[in-house]
């Protein structure tokens, strides 16, 4: 069932670790799941095929457990597993509330997810099924920022929608300088030149290279996922092309 409005018919969504803190200081908020489900929910019933993939600094980031002195290889992989544990319990309240869905993991862990196939995944997607990306890359020094890019690439999916708490790319952060302009549209190239830290470089340059729009928007308001889905001007787009 196509909804005639569609502005994309298959979305990668990248849900930070972060989010699924919620307001706790750690682990996961079933609050922000059930929130979620509902939020993933309002588009899947649109016919928009999803698929998500999850970062894990709720739970441990790599990065900064390799500034505590962890090897950071075997810190990443350890955010790795991090983020198997957020794409479960999303798989579990995304089936509560009435999707059909199917974790695929980079690092085999076969007894909880399917192997990472990437024509098995969009087979799924075709079925209508919500595909959740697990463990990064599988491979350590890659961000799930760069994951999100490179599964999007992979699926072919039409945009990559990059879900933070402000509503978009803002000129400082906004939330220490109130005279910070929000940008509708950054190019791949200024958003590079200008250091923005929405997402890593290594994943807005994968992009780039294949053309790929990004939206960063505010995941906190309701129904800005619909709205996005439905072509409304939600968030910044950083894409081909000249800035705002």
């Amino acid at each position: 069932m196509h909804h005639a409005d569609l502005r994309y018919r298959r979305i990668l969504l990248k849900l930070s670790g972060e989010a699924f803190r919620g307001h706790q200081p750690y682990g996961i908020d079933y609050e922000f799941l059930k929130y979620m489900a509902q939020e993933i929910g309002s588009v899947h019933e649109l016919g928009v095929q999803i698929a998500i993939v999850v970062g894990g600094g709720n739970i441990l980031r790599g990065s900064e457990a390799a500034l505590q002195g962890l090897d950071r290889a075997l810190a990443d992989y350890i955010g790795m597993l991090a983020t198997l544990m957020n794409a479960l319990a999303l798989q579990d309240m995304l089936e509560r509330h009435g999707m059909v869905t199917r974790c695929q993991s980079a690092l085999e862990v076969k007894e909880v997810a399917e192997p990472l196939i990437r024509r098995r995944a969009i087979r799924h997607l075709e079925k209508g099924r919500v595909v959740i990306f697990a463990a990064g890359t599988g491979n350590p020094f890659f961000s799930t920022d760069t994951a999100a890019a490179l599964r999007a690439l992979e699926i072919r999916a039409e945009v990559l929608l990059k879900a933070t708490k402000v509503e978009g790319i803002f000129t400082d952060d906004p939330l220490k300088n109130l005279s910070a302009r929000k940008l509708s549209h950054v190019s791949y190239q200024d958003f590079l030149q200008m250091g923005l830290r929405v997402m890593d470089s290594t994943a807005i340059s994968l992009c780039m290279e294949h053309g790929l729009p990004v939206i960063v928007f505010n995941i906190w308001e309701a129904g800005n996922l619909r709205r996005i889905v439905l072509g409304e001007p939600v968030g910044s787009t950083i894409g081909p092309g000249r800035g705002t």
